[in-house]
């Protein structure tokens, strides 16, 4: 699939070349770095590779670029506890079994508070993914060759893959965007994969990925629609800082699919995990 800068106005550019653009990992070091360092980075073509997503071609937009339509129609996220209006999001359910990916009824996100101090604790409930987005082959081909690299960090024998899918749209309207407002964190899973699909007018949105052991630690931007981010989740704590818009007239958002995948069952109250 054909790279596509993600950029939508002209002062981005410039705006970016004071942040580090992200460490890429080529797909022959991929496990390498994931052992080593706990996460990386991959670009659109990279991504597109692993999952087997379609090709883009001259008749036919990417696997991202169909998509990316679809986070216009976010609803607001009812949940927030600092009481913004700057993230909209929908939630879905699955169960990964090799090359089978089933939906799962609609159901609760939940935490424990140990990994997120500001929403844990509570039953979020979201609406649903559109059909448009489940129903569509990449999706089942970006979460299945997904849920076999969680398999090979944690072991051939490591399924089912019980995933969780976030779309989220950060925007500023509030002045300022917070994507990861709970701060530095772990999200009590085994892999998360944070998706860019678009960032429209904003400064901001710096990663920060950090070792959960010590103090060591990255920070770059992604930029790129179909660029990657993977964190091995029982390694590393990673966070988003808040993005701004350029021009502070026109609206601004940064658009992600985040994806976790969780051995033994999806968390919950019940499960206390």
């Amino acid at each position: 699939m054909a790279a596509k800068a993600a950029f939508t106005h002209p002062a981005q550019a410039l705006a970016m070349l004071t942040i580090p653009p992200p460490p890429l990992t080529s797909l022959s070091d991929l496990p390498q770095q994931l052992q080593s360092a706990g996460w990386a980075v991959l670009d659109a073509n990279s991504l597109a590779t692993l999952c087997a997503l379609a090709p883009a071609v001259a008749a036919a937009p990417g696997t991202f670029d169909r998509w990316a339509p679809l986070w216009h129609d976010l609803p607001l996220d009812p949940h927030l506890r600092d009481g913004g209006r700057y993230r909209r999001r929908r939630h879905g359910c699955f169960v990964v079994q090799g090359v089978q990916v089933q939906a799962v009824p609609q159901r609760a996100h939940w935490q424990p508070v140990e990994y997120n101090a500001l929403h844990g604790g509570i039953e979020r409930h979201f609406e649903a993914l559109a059909p448009a987005l489940v129903e569509d082959p990449d999706w089942a081909r970006l979460l299945g060759g997904l849920a076999g690299l969680a398999a090979g960090i944690r072991g051939e024998d490591a399924g089912p893959w019980y995933v969780e899918a976030h779309p989220f749209r950060i925007d500023t309207t509030d002045g300022i965007g917070r994507p990861t407002p709970e701060g530095a964190h772990r999200d009590g899973v085994d892999l998360v994969a944070v998706l860019l699909l678009t960032r429209h007018n904003v400064k901001g949105g710096e990663t920060r990925v950090f070792d959960a052991r010590g103090p060591q630690g990255v920070r770059f931007t992604l930029n790129e629609a179909g660029s990657v981010l993977l964190l091995d989740d029982e390694r590393v704590i990673h966070e988003s800082t808040p993005i701004q818009p350029l021009d502070p007239a026109q609206p601004a958002w940064r658009d992600t699919l985040v994806l976790t995948f969780r051995r033994g069952g999806f968390q919950g109250p019940e499960s206390g995990a």
